[in-house]
């Protein structure tokens, strides 16, 4: 069951007139998490604590796409408390990582590399939640795109001048082999 779109303003941010920084008014966010609930009662009550933010201030979520684990506890509660949910899942994973309902949305991808743009393209901002060597992956990953140029959403902020134009790195581009 899909619930509509929060409807802010078009624009994901707005200057801050006192400050003159821009604000960040964020209407999706992909969390990185495990699908193991992992051996701590600490990880599954900071996976409650961001869901209940997330519904406090209107935020869907974009996940792995699993219905276990850490994944399946904020994917169940953002998706309780009234904000849309989409799980993005390679097919290879399918069988290890949803058992029962599936929650919100689930959009299922050919691989891991796949599902990382996917997770990307309809993200505004990034945050990880524990998790295993896939969620490091896939959190470091990001954070290098963030470092390279290829996204400018926030999840890390480089103390240096981007390493190459935002435009060298266009899916098409990458897809085509170069001639020297």
């Amino acid at each position: 069951m899909e619930k509509p779109q929060n409807q802010d303003d078009n624009s994901s941010e707005q200057k801050n007139e006192e400050s003159g920084l821009k604000k960040r008014n964020f209407r999706r966010i992909c969390v990185f998490c495990g699908s193991s609930s992992g051996n701590r009662p600490s990880f599954s009550a900071a996976t409650l604590e961001l869901g209940k933010q997330l519904i406090d201030r209107k935020i869907d979520l974009i996940y792995g796409g699993g219905s276990v684990g850490l994944m399946g506890l904020i994917s169940h509660t953002v998706f309780n408390g009234g904000c849309n949910v989409l799980g993005i899942i390679p097919r290879a994973l399918l069988q290890n990582e949803i058992s029962g309902e599936t929650i919100g949305e689930v959009k299922t991808v050919l691989d891991m590399h796949e599902r990382k743009s996917e997770m990307a393209k309809h993200a505004d901002a990034f945050i990880a939640l524990p998790g295993g060597y896939g969620t490091m992956e896939e959190l470091l990953e990001i954070i290098a795109w963030s470092q390279l140029g290829i996204h400018e959403k926030p999840e890390y902020k480089p103390l240096h001048e981007i390493v190459a134009p935002r435009t060298s790195w266009e899916v098409d581009q990458l897809s085509e082999p170069s001639s020297l």
